[in-house]
Formats: C-alpha cells, sequence, structure tokens
C-alpha cells in the first residue's frame, strides 16, 4: 500500500511540473483546422499561379506578376490568420474545460520560441519574392516553420516536436522537386496537420 501511494505521489508530482513548466493546453483539433485551411490555400495558391498561365506545375521558372504576388500574400496571410484564431479559440476552451490557464509563463516561452524561427523565414521568404524567385518559397516556408515547432516543442505536448521533423524532412524533399512546391506544401501544412492533429486529439482529449 505505501508503495503505491509513493508511486501515485510521485505521478502526481511530475504532472504538476509538466503544467508548470509546458503548454499543455494546445487543441489538437486546431491541428486539423489548420489543416483544412492549409488545403484550401494550396488550392487558392495553384489557381493563381498556374490556371491562366499555361505553366505546367513541373516547370521549375515561374514568373509571377504584381497581381498574382498579391494575391498569394493575401491567400497566406488569410490561412494564417484563421489557423491562429481557430487555435487560440480552440486552446482556451480546452484550458477552461481542464481549468488551467492559456496565458502564463509556459505559453509565453512556446510563443516566442515558435516566432524567432518563424519570423526569420518570414522575412528571408519576403526578400525570395522581391527577387522573383517563388519556387523556392515552398520549401523554405517549411523548413522554416518545421524549425519554429521543434523550438517551439520543449514547451508543448511531445507530439509538435514530431510535426516540426517531418515538416522539416517535407521541405527539404521539396528543394529536390522545385516544380512542385505546392504539393509538398499541401503535403507539409495540409495532411501533416490533419493527421498529427487527429493524432494529438485521440492521445490526450478524447
Amino acid at each position: 500500500m505505501n508503495q503505491n501511494k509513493y508511486l501515485e505521489d510521485i505521478s502526481e508530482i511530475k504532472n504538476i511540473m509538466n503544467r508548470s513548466s509546458r503548454f499543455i493546453s494546445l487543441s489538437g483539433l486546431s491541428g486539423i483546422l489548420a489543416g483544412g485551411f492549409a488545403l484550401i490555400g494550396a488550392y487558392m495558391a495553384y489557381l493563381i499561379v498556374y490556371k491562366n498561365t499555361g505553366t505546367a506545375m513541373a516547370s521549375e521558372v515561374v514568373v509571377l506578376n504584381y497581381e498574382q504576388l498579391s494575391q498569394l500574400m493575401i491567400v497566406g496571410l488569410g490561412v494564417m490568420a484563421l489557423a491562429l484564431c481557430g487555435g487560440i479559440a480552440l486552446s482556451v476552451r480546452k484550458a477552461n474545460k481542464n481549468g488551467e490557464k492559456v496565458w502564463d509563463a509556459s505559453s509565453r516561452r512556446l510563443i516566442i520560441n515558435f516566432l524567432i524561427p518563424l519570423l526569420t523565414g518570414a522575412v528571408f521568404c519576403l526578400m525570395l519574392i522581391k527577387m522573383q524567385l517563388v519556387m523556392l518559397i515552398a520549401p523554405l516556408t517549411l523548413i522554416f516553420y518545421g524549425l519554429a515547432c521543434l523550438n517551439a516543442s520543449k514547451y508543448t505536448i511531445g507530439g509538435v516536436r514530431y510535426l516540426g521533423l517531418t515538416i522539416i524532412l517535407i521541405g527539404l524533399l521539396a528543394t529536390f522537386f522545385i516544380g512542385y512546391g505546392l504539393v509538398f506544401w499541401a503535403l507539409g501544412f495540409g495532411v501533416c496537420h490533419i493527421v498529427y492533429g487527429a493524432l494529438m486529439y485521440f492521445k490526450y482529449e478524447e
């Protein structure tokens, strides 16, 4: 009996330490939602880039005009805003359900460590767009986003680490198939988010 009580106490202490050092209110449903938005965004980007250009997806050189670049920026920002708003709303709902705080030291550390690689990649990609090197955008956004997930994973649930590693690998693979960037973009941001979001949901929330 004393041994069982001792093990229960250790388990409870471990849970308390995890709550204080990790943001565990991240909802798996937010990953599924983000993945759905990413797939829609990838399809819209395909229509903008290829539908009226007569250029095959495998072409390595695509020259976009100012209107197309503006439309792609709007689509990208729209997908990011919708995914962010959905993620916040679902995480707040999960935190309230479990009686946890959404904004604390762990969530601040999570956001800071996530934004450092992400903003670095965003500035770099903007420079590439300015130089009309748009075919590199899909691989590099995947790589920098994966690095952001990996960097932030130590402050949240463990599945985010594997999501980051998977997306980094997809981004590196995309550099060998430049003309299919949108396919890899949809696979990384869309399919991977849906799969990992579903896995995290059934593991931590079901």
